[in-house]
């Protein structure tokens, strides 16, 4: 498919997949797409680790790091405040409705060993944090930086190019990817409402389109709720130059989720997410639990700006997710039932666990199978 962005990366397929699991990027790019690393959450040393294992698993097939970095947010005056001090903005109702939360479903909390470490994962919301992650990836063999939540500050796109590095930014609209451009971003990753993860409120055949013409000539991938060959002919149809994907890599076999998160996405419907404020601060499609309901009711506390919401569910999510690995949890268990994770619409199509390079293959064919009915309407 010799699109632009697969003759800018030199690509086989402009497949490009959001992961959080190194696994699911190697195989994508041996596969002939890119992946990409989301790095929001790793720690500098675990970052570290997984791009010298990407390094060594890819030689020189190119792939992407994805990071966050905000524009507006708690601190931002400053450049970014400590954990510490942001913990203390944090109201105690909020505090005591999380702690409740919990104790009505019996999560327990977390082992001595787990609770000693003073690293905290997922709270990259600053420019400040997000330097470390830009560093470390500079120092590897990374071919792609994305900001998915945030224009890039000029030192970013400046330093990234005078490496080699193209600089990609997710856009829910248009006037986000017009800010993008004018920063010098290379390529537009046009985020539509079905996305998981941080998203915006316009639906990808409006918002595809209309980011291509007000960006033009710079390439566009389309994402948000597209996961088969099918959906990726509409998006190059739509005049993106390729498609950004995560949540069809979730629940393949290569996926970083532990048995019973990935048999919660598997058994989801394609009604089963939700956009909330619930996890982050901002909104973002999650999988629809007890959690995100807990919070989107009317006579609960509502969400804090960001990063005071992340700072508040640090702990909890985490004893939920260790819950969660328990030998002997089922679908009734309390943390089962709390337990979500970014996804968008597109996961109910997802309901059996495949190898990640047949999940290409698969794409692909697809697209060549939806290109040639056209052909034949047209001929017909």
């Amino acid at each position: 498919m010799p699109t632009q962005v697969a003759e800018i990366f030199g690509i086989e397929y402009p497949i490009f997949a959001f992961t959080h699991c190194r696994d699911v990027v190697v195989a994508v790019s041996k596969a002939g797409g890119l992946g990409v690393l989301g790095a929001a959450i790793h720690t500098d040393e675990r970052l570290e680790i997984d791009l010298q294992w990407i390094d060594a698993q890819l030689g020189d097939i190119p792939y992407g790091v994805d990071l966050m970095m905000p524009s507006n947010y708690v601190g931002a005056a400053t450049g970014g405040m400590e954990h510490k001090a942001l913990r203390e903005y944090i109201p105690d109702e909020h505090r005591q409705f999380v702690e409740k939360l919990l104790a009505d479903a019996g999560v327990p909390e977390l082992p001595d060993h787990l609770t000693a470490s003073k690293k905290e994962r997922g709270l990259r919301y600053s420019q400040k944090q997000a330097k470390g992650i830009v560093d470390i990836a500079f120092a590897h063999k990374a071919r792609f930086l994305v900001s998915a939540l945030g224009t890039p500050p000029d030192w970013v796109t400046e330093a990234a190019h005078a490496r080699g590095l193209y600089v990609g930014a997710l856009a829910g609209k248009k006037k986000h990817a017009e800010r993008h451009k004018a920063a010098g971003v290379d390529v537009i990753i046009a985020q539509s409402y079905e996305a998981g993860g941080h998203t915006g409120e316009i639906g990808g055949m409006v918002l595809i389109p209309e980011i291509v013409d007000a960006v033009a000539p710079l390439p566009v991938l389309g994402a948000g709720g597209i996961g088969n060959g099918r959906q990726m002919a509409a998006a190059l149809a739509l005049g993106a130059q390729g498609v950004w994907c995560g949540s069809v890599w979730l629940t393949t076999a290569e996926s970083e989720l532990d048995r019973m998160a990935r048999q919660k996405l598997l058994a989801a419907g394609t009604d089963d997410t939700a956009r909330t404020r619930s996890m982050t601060g901002k909104h973002a499609r999650f999988l629809r639990s007890a959690w995100t309901e807990a919070w989107d009711r009317s006579d609960t506390p509502d969400p804090l700006k960001t990063p005071l919401q992340s700072v508040l569910n640090y702990h909890s999510l985490r004893r939920i997710d260790h819950a969660m690995k328990a030998p002997g949890i089922t679908s009734e268990s309390g943390a089962y039932q709390l337990y979500s994770y970014p996804a968008g619409q597109g996961i109910g199509a997802q309901n059996s666990v495949r190898a990640t390079r047949d999940v290409v293959r698969e794409m692909v064919e697809g697209y060549v199978e939806a290109i040639a009915r056209l052909n034949e309407q047209l001929e017909g």
